[in-house]
């Protein structure tokens, strides 16, 4: 076979320098040649790979595409870390190059088709046995680099939960704090009216506890034709008996649950002009204080969702297996992914078994399962789609099924959803990385991860084990 490089080149790939030079002569009869200037660009993503590469001279880096953006993942060059060796390595199911390679500098590669892989192994056991450790090595550096990769995922995610999850609350706290400033200076003016009619001092009281007092009281539910039938109660009463009182609204005396029969006790105690005021002072009261309850609601969504997200980034989080609440960690990872399930009008159907017990995982690890499944199902729901979440204990696994009614998983792809960067999302929607972490983290957990899929039902059910659970129920 053709070859313009001179073997010297050849024999200072650090993989192969130290062996017989009938081994190292055998590689350059069968290998091709190249020269490359610094920049080019050796693979792409899809190209077929069929070929060793023996990199006696220059670098070339190797990039995956990740959401559509090219991320570095591992440098080839001749040194003791990767031999100098690259591309397609013996026993590799690789078909295809997964990302793009860039050389760095001048470039010189020798290039073996892997029809010589099986006559090279026979050749030379020791660098069969060498090629195998440098792709191992290289495994493990593409699990880590992807594992950041998707963690760099996950907290984009989250962030982005956090920030649309947050969003409402502050909306509403900032709207609240600007009507309550105009409240309390309308306050301001009524009782100034109040004390220009020389309003006792008991009345105000008796309306106050009536006032107390309904909201002590917890309203029964009404639909919204009996709401309206009361509003219209009360405008009309108020249309007779309050002078001056049209623009007073209806709603906010339903609202709190204040009927005509309320009003009649006010009115027999005061005269025509002060019962006008006194309606505009209480209708104040009603709207100030529903503000405040408006408020405290807004306050206390903050305060949950700051304690989801502790929760679920585990902060104290530390590398030994930790007794977690699964209900509690799949509650917190649906409270920060609400904004998506509203968004899409998903709602989710808890069937939460009574006797689950805690369960000892890496919390932090399991809560990027939760995330990457209920993800994933909310990707593929339509609008007005629906989750399904069992839960149940068996005495020594703690299962989870986590279903929905969407399209399914076709079934000649359901074997690939596991394996490293398949995906069925649009470019730059999906790493390809979330399923098979999310396979590698159940395995590490000794647990099981299954899925089963058909038009209108996908279901992935996670097992972990609870080593000790049956002694702990005795």
């Amino acid at each position: 076979m053709a070859n313009n490089g001179s073997i010297d080149d050849l024999k200072k790939v650090v993989a192969i320098s130290d062996l017989p030079d009938e081994v190292i002569r055998w590689i350059y009869d069968r290998s091709d040649y190249n020269e490359y200037e610094d920049g080019e660009v050796i693979y792409r993503k899809g190209d077929p790979a069929e070929h060793l590469w023996l990199i006696p001279e220059g670098r070339f880096d190797f990039y995956m595409d990740v959401n559509g953006q090219e991320v570095l993942y591992f440098n080839f060059q001749n040194d003791t870390f990767t031999g100098g060796v690259g591309g397609l390595l013996p026993y590799s199911r690789m078909k295809v190059s997964p990302g793009y390679a860039y050389t760095i500098g001048h470039t010189k590669m020798f290039r073996l088709h892997k029809k010589y892989f099986e006559e090279l192994a026979q050749l030379s056991a020791e660098l069969n046995k060498r090629l195998i450790g440098y792709m191992t090595e290289r495994a493990r550096v593409f699990a880590t680099t992807k594992l950041q990769q998707e963690k760099v995922s996950a907290l984009g995610r989250l962030a982005a939960g956090i920030a649309h999850e947050m969003n409402n609350p502050a909306s509403a706290i900032n709207r609240i704090a600007s009507e309550l400033t105009l409240r309390l200076k309308d306050n301001y003016l009524l009782t100034g009216k109040l004390m220009q009619y020389k309003i006792s001092a008991e009345l105000i009281q008796k309306i106050q506890l009536m006032v107390e007092e309904k909201e002590s009281s917890p309203l029964k539910k009404m639909s919204m034709s009996e709401k309206m039938n009361k509003e219209d109660e009360i405008s009309g009463w108020l249309q007779k008996n309050a002078e001056g009182g049209r623009d007073i609204t209806a709603d906010t005396f339903v609202d709190a649950g204040i009927t005509v029969k309320d009003l009649e006790e006010i009115k027999k105690d005061v005269g025509e002009k002060e019962f006008v005021h006194i309606l505009h002072w209480v209708e104040n009261l009603l709207i100030s204080k529903r503000i405040l309850k408006d408020l405290g609601e807004s306050s206390s969504r903050i305060t949950n969702l700051v304690g989801a997200i502790k929760s679920h980034v585990h902060m104290d989080q530390t590398n030994e297996l930790q007794l977690t609440d699964i209900h509690r960690d799949i509650e917190n990872t649906l409270t920060l992914m609400g904004y998506k399930l509203r968004e899409k009008n998903i709602s989710v159907k808890r069937i939460f078994s009574d006797s689950l017990p805690e369960v000892p995982v890496y919390i932090g690890e399991m809560n990027q399962v939760w995330t990457n499944i209920i993800d994933n199902a909310i990707y593929a729901l339509p609008k007005g789609g629906e989750i399904t979440i069992e839960t149940s204990f068996d005495f020594k696994n703690v299962c989870v099924k986590i279903c929905d009614n969407g399209p399914g998983i076709p079934q000649e792809i359901q074997s690939r959803i596991f394996d490293p960067f398949f995906t069925t999302k649009k470019v730059g929607e999906g790493t390809g990385i979330g399923l098979d972490l999310v396979n590698r983290i159940i395995k590490n957990h000794k647990g099981e991860i299954k899925v089963f899929s058909k038009p209108g039902r996908t279901e992935f059910m996670i097992c972990i084990p609870v080593p000790e659970a049956k002694e702990n129920k005795e």
